[in-house]
C-alpha cells in the first residue's frame, strides 16, 4: 500500500499524522501488524529514523506496541485520550510552560547524547531556519519548529520526542499568530538567530548546562511576549 511521499519538514510530525491516519481510519486493523521500517520509509520518502520516531510516537498515544522480535503491531485505533483537543483548548501560555520543562531537559539530554548524525542535523536546521529568513513567516515557523524538533530527537527520548509531536502543531499555529501579532520580523527577518545559535553550538560541543540555559533563555522570552498582550 502506497502512502503517498511527504513533504520535507517537518518530517517526524508529518510521518506520525499520516500513520496514525490509516490506523484510526481503519486501514490497518486491532492485531495488525506494521510493514517493516524499510518499507514504511520506501512509501512516505523519509528516512528510517524518521519512521522510528513516528512509530515511538504512535507508541506514545497507545496506538500500536513494538514487540521483540515480532515487530510493531496496532493494539489501538483510538488514541489515549484527545490530548491534542486538550492541547488546542490549552491558554498558550500553559502550554510555553510545559514546553519549557520538556525542551530544557531535552536540549541538557541532548547534549550528552548527540551523535555524529544529530549534529550534522542539528546543523542542517540551523542553516534551514536560516535560510527561511527569506521566506514568509509560515515557512520559517516551521523552520523554527523543525530546529526545535531536532533538538528534541537528539536527546533519543521516545517519551520526549512524543510529547513534542504532540505539541507541534499547536506551537506552530499560535507561534505564526505571535510572529504576525507583534510583527516580530519586520526589523529582523531572521529573528531568534542568536539563540537558537547558541542553542545549537552547546548541544554540539557536549555542554548540557549552556544548551539547557540558551534553550530556557529563548522560550522565557517568549513567554514574556505573551504575558504583554
Amino acid at each position: 500500500m502506497s502512502l503517498g511521499a511527504l513533504r520535507p519538514s517537518p518530517l517526524v510530525e508529518q510521518a506520525t499524522v499520516h500513520l496514525r491516519e490509516q490506523i484510526t481510519g481503519g486501514e490497518w486493523a486491532v492485531g495488525t501488524k506494521l510493514p517493516g521500517e524499510t518499507a514504511l520509509a520506501k512509501s512516505l520518502g523519509v528516512g528510517r529514523s524518521t519512521v522510528r520516531e513516528a512509530l515511538r510516537a504512535l507508541a506514545g498515544a497507545g496506538l500500536v506496541q513494538a514487540r521483540q522480535g515480532a515487530g510493531v503491531f496496532v493494539i489501538a485505533t483510538r488514541p489515549n485520550e484527545d490530548w491534542s483537543v486538550q492541547l488546542r483548548q490549552a491558554a498558550i501560555t500553559d502550554v510555553y510552560e510545559v514546553r519549557m520543562l520538556i525542551e530544557v531537559e531535552a536540549a541538557q539530554l541532548a547534549a550528552q547524547r548527540r551523535t555524529d548524525d544529530d549534529v550534522a542535523i542539528l546543523h542542517e536546521a540551523l542553516a534551514r531556519r536560516r535560510d527561511a529568513a527569506n521566506a514568509g513567516n509560515a515557512e520559517f515557523v516551521a523552520a523554527d519548529i523543525a530546529l526545535h524538533e531536532a533538538v528534541v530527537a537528539a536527546a533519543h527520548n521516545p517519551v520526549l520526542t512524543g510529547l513534542f509531536t504532540e505539541f507541534a502543531p499547536v506551537l506552530r499555529q499560535r507561534l505564526l499568530d505571535l510572529v504576525e501579532l507583534l510583527s516580530l520580523r519586520s526589523d529582523d527577518p531572521n529573528h531568534g538567530d542568536e539563540g537558537h545559535a547558541a542553542l545549537i553550538d552547546a548541544v554540539v560541543k557536549g555542554d548540557a548546562q549552556a544548551a539547557g540555559r540558551a534553550l530556557r533563555d529563548e522560550l522565557k522570552q517568549t513567554l514574556a511576549l505573551l504575558h504583554s498582550l
